[in-house]
């Protein structure tokens, strides 16, 4: 059906109706599906590993990869998104995971601090690894991988699960170039001379958990604050 329509300079112009929606097939039977898949899973698990334990490993996962999809999480466009378009939400929301995080992981290694008050058995639980060349090196090379991809780890499981095929070719080639990389470390830390020992653990670098939590939550609130004036600048 056409109509006209009279334009500013008076000149009459016919309108097009707009097309008729075409209605989407409900996805709820597929989600029940899953669902359903899910759970059978998760009791499988409990009853071959004789444990609750895999269960509710197999529950928090898929509550993580769900939380990861519908926030559609990605590190590497934390870093991205402000330069390419200004927005910061993908920032501040690592900001404040990370600073989740290291209430979960202080309270691990303070209960292994209050045990035997010896530091060096918390550094146990930090597993800390060496910081050098390698650390560069292999940080360029991830960089250069996640723009090739389109995102970092995070960020193509979330895509995966959103149904982009680039994403569902990139996962073979990740795993493939993990299992490589891991296959060939030892050639890797002769090649880039690799210390044995060499990294910080904050609480022992600056004499115990509240001074390296001051400091960590510090920096933290002043990344947030950044990056909160970085998005609002640039939305104006």
């Amino acid at each position: 059906m056409t109509t006209v329509a009279e334009t500013r300079s008076g000149l009459r112009r016919p309108l097009r109706a707009p097309a008729p929606r075409v209605e989407r097939a409900s996805q709820l039977p597929y989600a029940l599906a899953l669902l359903a898949l899910v759970v059978a899973a998760g009791f499988y698990l409990v009853r071959a590993g004789g444990s609750p334990k895999s269960g509710f490993i197999w529950a928090i996962g898929i509550a993580l990869g769900l939380t990861l999809q519908r926030a559609r999480f990605c590190f590497t466009a934390s870093m991205r998104d402000p330069v390419l378009t200004g927005s910061t939400s993908l920032t501040k929301a690592v900001v404040v995971g990370l600073a989740v995080g290291t209430v979960g992981f202080t309270a691990v290694q303070l209960g292994a601090y209050f045990k035997t008050g010896q530091l060096a058995d918390a550094m146990k639980l930090a597993g800390l690894e060496p910081v050098g060349l390698h650390t560069v090196v292999g940080g360029f090379l991830f960089g250069i991988g996640a723009v090739i991809a389109g995102g970092c780890a995070s960020g193509t499981l979330m895509r995966m699960g959103e149904g982009f095929l680039q994403q569902w070719l990139v996962i073979p080639f990740f795993i493939l170039g993990s299992a490589l990389g891991a296959a060939t470390w030892p050639l890797w830390k002769v090649a880039l001379h690799v210390p044995p020992t060499g990294g910080v653990y904050l609480p022992m670098a600056l004499g115990g958990f509240v001074p390296a939590l001051l400091l960590q939550f510090g920096l933290l609130l002043a990344v947030w604050l950044l990056a909160d004036w970085w998005g609002r600048r640039s939305a104006r």
